[in-house]
């Protein structure tokens, strides 16, 4: 009787000790998993990005970026508006290619005329 009650006592120490072990296990993983960047910090990412990729377009030679938005999410930058000449469309999206932090590009822009005048 006492060799029953014995094995009982040692088959739940084993439980216990195994799920213990196997819980240990798991929150060192989540604790060692990176965290997610908040949404303000993806936000200011993103914002910087936008900015970087417009001072690029800014510096290339021959290029009007007057009426050129610009736009970044998490790597992804899209961009909008109107250039005065199709040549500078590509040229764009190459300027910006090339920015770092830049994950692909997503061209919109269209020709346009400058100023829009007089009807």
């Amino acid at each position: 009787m006492k060799t029953v009650n014995l094995l009982k006592a040692l088959g739940i120490a084993l439980c216990v000790a195994t799920a213990s072990s196997a819980y240990a296990q798991s929150s060192d993983a989540m604790a060692s998993a990176p965290a997610a960047p908040s949404a303000k910090s993806m936000k200011q990412a993103d914002r910087k990005l936008g900015l970087s990729v417009r001072k690029a377009l800014s510096r290339a030679q021959g290029f009007d970026v007057s009426n050129v938005f610009v736009r970044a999410r998490g790597g992804v930058v899209t961009l909008s508006g109107t250039v005065p000449d199709g040549a500078q469309i590509p040229q764009a999206e190459d300027v910006a290619k090339n920015v770092a932090g830049v994950k692909s590009v997503n061209n919109k822009l269209t020709i346009g005329t400058q100023g829009g005048g007089g009807g």
